[in-house]
């Protein structure tokens, strides 16, 4: 095997593949309802409890795993709104943390 076929080989088994868009559709249903899941429950909480350190667990893992998720979510719109061509860089990042703020506002809301 000559060095060109081994690097047209290479070339050929290494190229990217897009997820389907309904993998893609699954997951930011996923981190959307782990956001609003995250958000109903610090909404539930009372600040009352927090003199005893013994309650700050569930609050301390509802911040970091809705924020990882509301994180999350936001790089996914904006890869979605970007390859519909909506909008590029950070205009489609700046429209994908305003659609999920909304999103987490109207759940705490309720």
């Amino acid at each position: 095997m000559s060095e060109v076929d081994v690097e047209r080989l290479l070339r050929s088994a290494l190229v990217p593949v897009e997820p389907s868009g309904a993998l893609s559709d699954r997951l930011e249903e996923r981190l959307a309802e782990l956001t609003a899941t995250a958000a109903e429950e610090l909404a539930d909480w009372e600040l009352s409890s927090m003199r005893d350190p013994r309650n700050w667990a569930r609050p301390v893992a509802a911040v970091m795993i809705g924020g990882a998720a509301a994180g999350a979510l936001v790089v996914v719109r904006a890869r979605q709104q970007h390859r519909k061509r909506e909008s590029t860089g950070l205009r489609a990042l700046e429209k994908s943390v305003r659609g999920v703020t909304a999103d987490v506002q109207k759940r705490l809301s309720r």
